[in-house]
């Protein structure tokens, strides 16, 4: 084992938020907070998984005040209920930014 090669890399911190996405909405907005911390959106992409994805990822960069690429679904790509990554951003920050939006 003493000739086994390992590459390390360095991990990216972060937090990730619970989304439940409602498609077809008059308007992009934060609607509240659930009981179990998961954020409901309303979108006004349809909900063709293409576009109300990209749709939600351009939504919550403008809300957060972080470019797309920081952001990521890491589960439910096809679902309504979606996890979203939010790289170099504690999660205190991103909840006070949620919140000032709820509208």
């Amino acid at each position: 084992m003493a000739d086994r090669q390992f590459k390390m890399h360095n991990g990216q911190k972060g937090s990730a938020l619970a989304i439940r996405v409602t498609p077809r909405a008059s308007r992009n907005e934060v609607v509240e907070i659930l009981d179990d911390g998961t954020v409901r959106v309303r979108l006004a992409a349809s909900p063709a998984d293409e576009e109300a994805n990209a749709a939600l990822l351009e939504f919550l960069a403008e809300i957060l005040g972080v470019p797309a690429s920081k952001l990521d679904i890491v589960a439910g790509v096809l679902g309504r209920d979606k996890l979203v990554s939010i790289v170099d951003m504690d999660v205190d920050t991103a909840h006070q930014r949620i919140v000032a939006h709820i509208g």
